[in-house]
């Protein structure tokens, strides 16, 4: 390789460095200093033996005296950034592993040793005015401890790269930090990455809750976006590019590089007075320490938010309507980009749209409190949503009590409600039935057909209930479509099966009183069904014909009408017994029309 392409690259990819020593021209458009191969070494003895980096094609071809050896000269070199940084201030545990994890770095120096050496230019009267020799360490050694220091980099590029930077975003990385004011030591940067490290990524196996997070976020952005929510977009894009995709987001391992290239100011923020506020305002908000990590990388930018400046003002800002301080810590917790310009311009505008449709703010302020993705959604999207709404009667009040109880509805696209309501319409459901369940039990529409809504008609078909009962059992109690199978429906049906009752005797009561299927095992059946086997002394099947029996009060109305039957030395149906009112019951079984108590 020429040996201008050295002082080309010296010249450009290099800080500080100075190619006016070298007699020779810096243009060139040659690339073969670029092309690497990876030699595999065999195990050695010394510890910054364990790792070869990557070699260039350039050093295959060297004839330099006593450097034939790769392992020993990827050693040496080692030592020697070894020996460089702990003149930089670092210890030497670390300086060593830093040395070990700069594979390219290491390659770059002792590339950069063997051209100097093929063309003679250590011996340069220019470089010996520049550069003394170092007499402690060996020549090659001297040479690799020189080239580091001639990168003017300050030990940056190395530790860069061993944190998970490509050397080339290392070397922009160091320019950058070099060039801030801010910027102190290398030991001062090796404790801030630390401490970044420790709180973006402590207990950084979540589960791909964080990512799940992130998708949602992303799912439900309707509006035009500020630069903070642009660059954490940008950083979530850099994480979905990789292999395994987002869900690598609390990952330290596959995402702190991307972390640090999309928001390097990070490096140069103070531990003390800054990051280390920012942790306890969230401590004093309620946001637990081991979630803390979630606001952050979901929204990298917060970390440069003034707390004074820019955070509670913003926080007053939201806390209005309905919503309290004590919200606040989980509203982040669930929406990180709250604290966003665009975010909370959007805020306004929603609060504007919801007054205008005469919706009480307290009821939109609940449903932004349970689900803050709302803040999100572009008013013409949220139009959408409320004016399906309208065409089956929920408007002002209704709606209202709608959003409150399910927010989830205003994030679904129009043509998921209109399948919600085909599905209704098609089990034989007309408009003014749907509009009732609708303002009962909105959360249905926010629910997918095909894992939740027709799973829970196929586990009433597989107990016996015939596809012509649906309609009357959703009429009844549309609520069964958002119990939970495994937890509710089936443990509910196998207990009356388990104290005596058939399958089809559990159908025929379904069919009958269908929010028998809403009911507790601990708190309703099991109590009135042993009150009615042990006390009342009645077989289990008279639920078959009267399951409402389940839906009184055992305390209120069933005890004391039981007791007053068993005073008067009377027998008579469930139905007989709890069916009438108290006026009714008291005329036919109390003295002088009243029911004794």
């Amino acid at each position: 390789m020429p040996s201008h392409c050295l002082l080309n690259y010296l010249s450009f990819a290099v800080p500080n460095s100075k190619p006016q020593l070298f007699p020779f021209p810096f243009s060139c458009h040659c690339n073969t200093f670029f092309y690497c191969n990876l030699i595999r070494p065999e195990q050695v003895c010394h510890k910054l033996r364990n790792f070869a980096p990557l070699v260039p094609l350039a050093a295959r071809s060297s004839s330099s005296k006593g450097i034939e050896d790769t392992e020993e000269v990827i050693a040496e070199a080692r030592e020697a950034v070894s020996y460089y940084l702990q003149e930089l201030g670092v210890s030497h545990k670390e300086s060593i592993e830093i040395a070990l994890n700069s594979p390219n770095y290491v390659s770059m120096l002792i590339d950069s040793v063997r051209e100097l050496d093929e063309f003679s230019l250590w011996n340069s009267t220019d470089f010996e005015k520049a550069y003394d020799p170092v007499p402690a360490i060996p020549p090659f050694k001297s040479k690799v401890y020189l080239m580091a220091k001639q990168k003017g980099d300050k030990g940056m590029l190395p530790f860069l790269e061993s944190i998970g930077l490509t050397l080339s975003s290392a070397t922009h990385l160091a320019r950058y930090l070099s060039s801030n004011s801010l910027f102190q030591t290398l030991p001062t940067l090796i404790n801030k990455v630390k401490y970044v490290k420790k709180i973006f990524f402590a207990n950084s196996d979540d589960g791909g809750h964080i990512a799940r997070n992130a998708r949602q976020m992303m799912m439900h952005l309707s509006i035009s976006i500020d630069e903070d929510v642009q660059q954490t977009l940008s950083f979530f894009e850099k994480i979905q590019a990789r292999r395994g995709g987002l869900h690598l987001l609390g990952s330290q391992d596959a995402s702190f590089r991307h972390l640090i290239e999309s928001f390097p100011r990070l490096l140069l923020l103070p531990k003390e007075s800054h990051m280390k506020r920012l942790m306890v305002f969230l401590d004093d908000i309620g946001v637990v320490e081991g979630c803390k990590r979630q606001i952050l990388l979901l929204f990298p930018p917060i970390i440069f938010y003034d707390i004074e400046k820019d955070v509670r003002p913003r926080l007053q800002a939201i806390l209005k309507d309905g919503l309290e301080a004590k919200d606040f810590g989980q509203m982040l917790l669930k929406y990180p980009w709250i604290l966003s310009r665009s975010i909370l311009q959007n805020y306004e505008n929603i609060l504007i749209f919801f007054d205008d449709e005469k919706v009480p703010k307290i009821s939109v302020a609940q449903a932004i409190k349970s689900c803050p993705l709302l803040l999100g959604l572009s008013v013409n999207k949220l139009k959408l949503v409320v004016e399906q709404l309208r065409d089956f009667g929920i408007r002002n009040q209704k709606l209202g009590k709608v959003i409150a109880t399910s927010p989830q509805l205003l994030l679904q696209k129009p043509q998921e409600f209109s399948q919600v309501v085909c599905f209704l319409r098609d089990l034989g459901l007309d408009d003014d039935i749907i509009g009732r369940i609708l303002g009962r039990c909105p959360e249905i529409f926010a629910s997918s057909i095909g894992r939740t809504l027709e799973r829970k008609l196929n586990f009433l078909m597989g107990i016996g209930v015939s596809r012509s009962h649906l309609p009357r059992i959703i009429k009844k109690y549309p609520e069964f479509f958002v119990c939970d199978i495994h937890r509710a429906l089936r443990p509910r049906m196998t207990y009356l099966m388990h104290v005596g009752l058939s399958k089809r005797e559990v159908a025929l009561m379904v069919c009958r009183f269908s929010p028998l299927l809403g009911y507790s095992i601990d708190e309703v059946l099991k109590p009135k069904v042993e009150f009615l086997m042990n006390s009342m002394g009645k077989p289990i099947s008279d639920v078959v014909e009267y399951p409402r029996y389940f839906s009184y009060s055992l305390e209120k109305k069933i005890k004391p009408r039981f007791w007053v039957l068993k005073g008067r030395n009377m027998e008579c149906s469930l139905k007989s017994m709890l069916g009438k009112n108290d006026e009714e019951f008291a005329a036919e079984f109390g003295e002088g029309g009243k029911m004794p108590l």
